[in-house]
C-alpha cells in the first residue's frame, strides 16, 4: 500500500482553491468537489478538513477578512500619530476599488452570503471588530464604527451601481463623521461632487 504523502499545507491550498471557484463561479459554484478539483486534492480531502459547506465558507470569509484587515493595519499613513484618517480611508477605498476590484467583490459575496447562511454572521462580523480596532487609535470606538459602516455603504454602491467612485466626496462624507457640525475643508480646489483627482 502506497503511503499517504505528508501535506501539511493541505488545508491552506482547500481554503484557497475554494477561494478561485467563488471568485469564479459565485458561491452557488462551491462544494466540497468543485473545491477538490481546484486544489488537485481528493474529495476525502475537502471533506476531512471541512465536514460541511458551511466550515469550509467560514474559512473562505475568515481569509477574506484578515486580508482586508491587514492591508488598513499596515496602511503606514495610520501608523503615524494624528494622521488624517478620512483621508488615508478615502484612499484605500480607491485602491480596493481599482487594483484591488476582484478581491473587493469577493469579499463582499461571501460577507453578504451570512444573510442566508447564520454560521458566517459571527464571522462577517469579525472584519467590522478588526477593521475597529485599528481605526479606534485614532477616533474612538464609535466614530470608528461609524467609519466602517460608511465604508462598507460606498464600496457596495459603488460595487453595484458601476459607478465611478469619487475619492474626494468620500474624503468630505468620512470627514463629517469626524467633524459633527462642520465641514472639513476640501484638498485642491475639486467640488465634494467632483471625479476622484478631478
Amino acid at each position: 500500500m502506497r503511503a499517504r504523502r505528508h501535506d501539511p499545507e493541505r488545508r491552506e491550498r482547500i481554503i484557497d482553491a475554494a477561494l478561485r471557484v467563488v471568485a469564479r463561479d459565485g458561491i452557488a459554484g462551491l462544494s466540497h468537489r468543485t473545491a477538490a478539483a481546484e486544489a488537485d486534492v481528493p474529495l476525502g480531502s475537502t471533506t476531512y478538513h471541512f465536514s460541511s459547506l458551511d466550515e469550509l465558507l467560514v474559512a473562505a470569509l475568515r481569509r477574506t477578512n484578515e486580508n482586508i484587515a491587514a492591508t488598513v493595519g499596515r496602511s503606514p499613513a495610520l501608523a503615524q500619530p494624528g494622521a488624517d484618517v478620512a483621508d488615508v480611508l478615502a484612499r484605500l477605498i480607491g485602491d480596493w476599488l481599482t487594483t484591488g476590484r476582484a478581491r473587493v467583490e469577493l469579499g463582499y459575496e461571501l460577507y453578504l452570503a451570512a444573510l442566508r447562511r447564520p454560521a458566517l454572521r459571527p464571522v462577517a462580523a469579525e472584519w467590522t471588530e478588526q477593521v475597529v480596532a485599528v481605526l479606534a487609535r485614532h477616533t474612538g470606538p464609535a466614530d470608528a464604527r461609524a467609519l466602517v459602516a460608511v465604508v462598507d455603504g460606498i464600496c457596495l454602491q459603488t460595487l453595484l451601481t458601476d459607478t465611478p467612485y469619487d475619492e474626494e466626496r468620500t474624503r468630505v462624507i468620512l470627514a463629517r463623521i469626524l467633524t459633527p457640525g462642520g465641514v472639513r475643508p476640501q484638498r485642491g480646489t475639486g467640488s465634494p461632487g467632483s471625479p476622484a483627482g478631478g
